[in-house]
């Protein structure tokens, strides 16, 4: 079965027929066209598809599409813009926060989302927004400095 689906993504209204097994990492990818979000697991163990509904983190592989009708999504498309970097992403770019850069924009999203909420965030508060998401590259040291950055320059 199909549903008529009405969203807000990266603050601009959508309405679109999807089925109603659609999930939310394929609709960010395949309808709306928006690459950025990654899949990675397809079971919520990795974080590399993070968004922000409502302004808190899920993961899009977990997420029915049907289930953000009336929500506001946002992907990592919707955080800066091209050829601006948001302050987080910025602070990702000059503090080496990426390394392959697959999980980056899940982690971008997480921390934005901590940011918003905790704007002057200590380690341990990184790390817990962050341990959803896994990193297969880093130690980790860089991404949580990029995090400290970003909340150093926006006070």
């Amino acid at each position: 079965m199909s549903l008529i689906l009405s969203l807000t993504l990266n603050g601009r209204p959508r309405t679109d027929l999807v089925p109603d097994n659609l999930l939310l990492i394929e609709y960010v990818r395949d309808v709306a066209g928006l690459p950025g979000t990654k899949r990675g697991c397809d079971g919520g163990e990795c974080g590399a598809c993070t968004v922000l509904i409502d302004g808190e983190p899920r993961h899009a592989c977990l997420t029915l599409a049907a289930r953000c009708d009336g929500q506001h999504v946002e992907t990592i498309e919707g955080i800066g813009s091209p050829g601006r970097l948001s302050p987080l992403q910025r602070a990702f770019h000059e503090k080496l926060g990426t390394q392959c850069g697959f999980c980056t924009p899940g982690m971008i999203m997480a921390a934005e989302a901590l940011l918003r909420r905790t704007p002057s965030p200590d380690e341990a508060q990184i790390r817990a927004a962050l341990a959803g998401n896994l990193c297969r590259c880093t130690g980790y040291i860089k991404i949580i400095e990029s995090v400290q950055a970003a909340a150093e320059n926006a006070s």
